[in-house]
């Protein structure tokens, strides 16, 4: 049996206490405000084990989002069954850059899946009971995350900390769920 270990610093857990201590309210802006010590530029690293492809870019400085970045995460967030992208809600990437932050990590996130259309959801039901009818992937308002430094719970508790929108824990399947929707949690 492998014993895996997960490096987690002082400083990166002195991070995520420090910012569980100062989030006050559920909204958007607490997942944008942990973003403010980035200095004015907000940064998304991910790659796809389904494509092979990667991105690590800025998407975001002096408080603007740069469009023909976030044309591109659209495009490496696209359901990879049919080639289809979406426009990826920005909210959504500001909860995972802040998330990522907050785990002071180097590696990027493994995207398992963000945007899927409504075929590619449905068919993903019939198989799995943890896909939900109405999902914020088809609405490109979601994505499932993993890394191999962190524990999803690890992952969990840095996105909750955002209280930005929805976190789902899915330990079974080793990956978290993050979402600009409203505020809750679920799974183990």
């Amino acid at each position: 049996m492998a014993t895996t270990t997960t490096n987690l610093t002082r400083r990166g857990l002195f991070g995520v206490f420090a910012a569980a201590a100062i989030v006050a309210a559920p909204s958007y802006s607490n997942a944008f405000g942990l973003l403010k010590g980035a200095g004015d530029i907000r940064r998304i690293r991910m790659t796809s084990g389904r494509t092979g492809e990667s991105i690590d870019t800025i998407y975001w400085i002096e408080g603007e989002y740069i469009p023909e970045v976030m044309k591109e995460i659209n495009h490496f967030m696209r359901d990879w069954r049919s080639d289809e992208t979406i426009k990826m809600d920005p909210r959504n990437m500001d909860i995972i850059a802040a998330t990522h932050r907050l785990m002071d990590v180097n590696e990027p996130y493994m995207l398992l899946s963000g945007y899927r259309t409504s075929a590619t959801n449905a068919a993903l039901r019939a198989s799995s009971r943890g896909v939900a009818k109405n999902s914020l992937h088809v609405k490109g308002q979601a994505a499932d995350l993993r890394l191999k430094s962190r524990s999803v719970g690890q992952m969990a508790r840095a996105a909750q900390v955002c209280s930005a929108g929805g976190v789902g824990t899915y330990s079974r399947s080793n990956f978290v769920h993050m979402d600009c929707g409203p505020v809750r949690t679920w799974g183990g």
